[in-house]
This record gives C-alpha cells, sequence and structure tokens, in this order.
C-alpha cells in the first residue's frame, strides 16, 4: 500500500489531457470604431509538458483588421503555479505579417493574480515583452467580476510596424460575468486602451485616434 500514492501519482502525470477556453468572444461598442475581438487558448499533454495554442484578434466595423496572431508553444511545468513557454508567434494582421521566437512564463501569481509575461523576438531580430494580469472577484456563486491590464513593450522602433520603443499601450479591462454553467458564462465590461510613446505619435501620423473607450458584451466558454 505505501507504494499506491507514487505509482497512482505516476500514471496521472503521463495521461494525456486536452482543454480549450474561448476566454473573450466579444462586441466592443465605442465612439466610431465598433469591433469583435477573440481571445483563446488551449492545450493538450500531461500535468509536466503541454503543446499550447494562442490566438486572438480584432477586426472592426469596417472590415479592416486591428490585429490578428497565433502562438505555438511548448510548456514545461517548473512549481506548482507556474510553467515555462517557449515556441513561436506569427502576427496575420496588421501587414507586414510577422514571425517570432517566444519565452515566456505562465501562472498564479500571490494573491490569486494570474499572470502571462513573454518575450519576443522577431524574424528581424526587434525584441519586444507582453505583460499581462488578471484578477478575480466572486461576488456571488455565479456574479464574478474580473479585471485586466496589460502592456507592451519595445526595445527598438520598428516604423514599418508602428511600434515606437518604450511603452507601447496599456489596456485596462473590468467585466462582469455570470455564470450560466461553468463552461459557458456571458459577461458586460468597459474597456480602456492607450497607446504611448512613439507608438502614439505614429497613431497621430496616420490620423488614428490614441486613446479609446468602449464598452463590451461577450461570452466566456470552455470545454
Amino acid at each position: 500500500m505505501m507504494f499506491a500514492l507514487p505509482v497512482q501519482a505516476a500514471t496521472l502525470d503521463k495521461q494525456v489531457v486536452t482543454f480549450l477556453e474561448v476566454e473573450r468572444l466579444e462586441y466592443r461598442a465605442n465612439d466610431g470604431r465598433n469591433s469583435v475581438h477573440w481571445e483563446a487558448q488551449g492545450w493538450a499533454g500531461t500535468d509536466k509538458h503541454k503543446l499550447w495554442m494562442k490566438i486572438e484578434g480584432e477586426r472592426m466595423s469596417d472590415g479592416k483588421y486591428e490585429g490578428a496572431e497565433v502562438q505555438l508553444l511548448y510548456s514545461r511545468m517548473i512549481s506548482d503555479f507556474f510553467d515555462a513557454q517557449a515556441g513561436i508567434r506569427y502576427d496575420i494582421k496588421p501587414e507586414p505579417r510577422r514571425a517570432f521566437f517566444v519565452l515566456g512564463l505562465q501562472g498564479l501569481a500571490k494573491q490569486f493574480f494570474e499572470v502571462d509575461g513573454a518575450f519576443f523576438v522577431s524574424d528581424d531580430g526587434d525584441v519586444s515583452a507582453r505583460l499581462e494580469a488578471e484578477y478575480e472577484v466572486l461576488l456571488t456563486q455565479k456574479l464574478i467580476a474580473q479585471a485586466s491590464v496589460e502592456t507592451n513593450i519595445a526595445a527598438q522602433t520598428v516604423r514599418r510596424a508602428e511600434v515606437g520603443s518604450g511603452f507601447n499601450d496599456i489596456e485596462v479591462g473590468l467585466r462582469l460575468r455570470y455564470e450560466i454553467t461553468r463552461e459557458f458564462a456571458p459577461y458586460i465590461g468597459l474597456q480602456w486602451e492607450r497607446k504611448l510613446g512613439r507608438t502614439a505619435t505614429f497613431a497621430r501620423e496616420e490620423g488614428e485616434g490614441t486613446d479609446n473607450l468602449a464598452f463590451v458584451t461577450g461570452i466566456r466558454f470552455w470545454f
């Protein structure tokens, strides 16, 4: 009997499991720049080793894509709460298309903050980083408030991609969702975005805004 638990744990560690979550599928309404935004991630693997896929993008009401990217990553558990990840990212939109090597860390920090940070090196050698954090508050058994913040940082200016060096932007969101079931939840909320530094300058030169506040409504589901 004393060997039963280790043998069982070893068996569970080798069991391949799959998971897919569409974290955000939402409509963003604001002053003349309505859009559809999506973020999804999924994985297949064991407790220690996983193959991850992450996708996100935004399509404006006029049919123009604000951005669309996909990541394919190998993930290895390095502690009870964190995975180290490495792989590739490919930006489908906007033009010009770009590919990146990715090195990141994803998991649950102290005070139950979900964090996702990654370094990117493009096929032209440009270096950048992205930091994301989310925090949830359980208001009732079915009503959950979620706060999120994201920022992108670049080491170099990439004029053709309209990206300046330093902090490029910041996004802050607040969403309130109702879990009809744990796997399916509609939500409403607010999303504020602001371009920063030279990235904001490039946007102004193209006649684009640098500050945006949108009302969002969408669904979140997983299986």
